[in-house]
């Protein structure tokens, strides 16, 4: 029967999602219950994981640093990548050298980038701080991933740096979708040029704005490696996305129930995103 067919045609590719994506979720979930520990399975104790994170200001400090980076660092992805987007679109010399420029900082592994960042922003070594320094603009060198407020905002621009790319050349395949005729009908009709990208072209990449914003969110709420990489989670626990505090709570500190809690406890955010 047709309908069988395209069933058994999908159940390889679900069998792989349901070992590799459902059953280590279900798994996590199942691990926030107990009191498990490294090479000791624990007793079921209900929700006292969740009741213990409940008065713990490193977890709320990493639920309010962890909103913060997504949203800020997505609406600005969002912004320059819509903005470079446009002007790849135009006929530019050059042009498909300079899509392949834009691509460079998404292709590059994240902890080589992470270790390039943290050279730049080193409290002995900084190219930026040197280069106020002779400039005369300041006469010490910032310190810059050992303040708290100051390694937020560096992460947040490492970040932003790495996913710009994405959001643009995604972006950018939308904005070639469009048809030129439509631009030549709004001009002929007297639209201005931000007439032209409010009611021609911003309504056409709508579909396309929801799906790389969805994942820009998801990839940005979830990240691991440039966190880790650079910080660690420090200064004084300030930048500990939820990822990496249930990674150093589960894997580095033993306690599994308690990181797994952590991590079961990132999905309502993630289905809020996504919804």
């Amino acid at each position: 029967h047709r309908d069988w067919m395209g069933f058994w045609f999908m159940t390889p590719a679900a069998a792989i999602l349901i070992l590799f994506l459902a059953y280590p979720l279900c798994l996590g979930v199942w691990l926030s219950f107990p009191d498990a520990k490294i090479g000791k399975a624990g007793s079921f104790v209900g929700i006292e994981n969740y009741d213990w994170l409940s008065d713990d200001t490193v977890f709320w400090g990493s639920v309010f640093f962890t909103l913060g980076y997504t949203v800020i660092a997505s609406i600005i992805k969002f912004g320059l990548g819509l903005y470079v987007a446009l002007l790849l679109n135009k006929n530019l010399p050059f042009k498909a050298l300079l899509r392949s420029i834009v691509l460079i900082p998404y292709i590059v592994p994240t902890v080589l980038s992470a270790i390039a960042f943290w050279w730049i922003y080193d409290s002995q070594f900084s190219i930026i701080s040197w280069a106020l320094i002779k400039l005369g603009l300041l006469d010490h060198y910032i310190n810059f991933l050992g303040d708290p407020w100051n390694a937020r905002w560096c992460l947040i621009v490492a970040n932003i740096w790495r996913g710009v790319p994405f959001v643009a050349i995604t972006l950018l395949a939308g904005l070639q979708t469009v048809s030129p005729s439509l631009y030549e009908a709004a001009t002929i009709d007297g639209a201005s040029r931000w007439q032209n990208f409010r009611f021609v072209t911003f309504p056409l990449l709508t579909p396309i704005i929801a799906v790389v914003m969805t994942f820009s969110v998801l990839f940005t709420f979830t990240d691991f490696q440039l966190i880790w990489a650079m910080t660690r989670g420090g200064p004084v626990n300030a930048t500990h996305l939820m990822a990496t505090l249930s990674y150093q709570r589960a894997i580095l500190g033993g306690n599994l129930g308690e990181g797994a809690a952590i991590a079961t406890a990132m999905i309502p955010f993630l289905l809020a995103a996504i919804m």
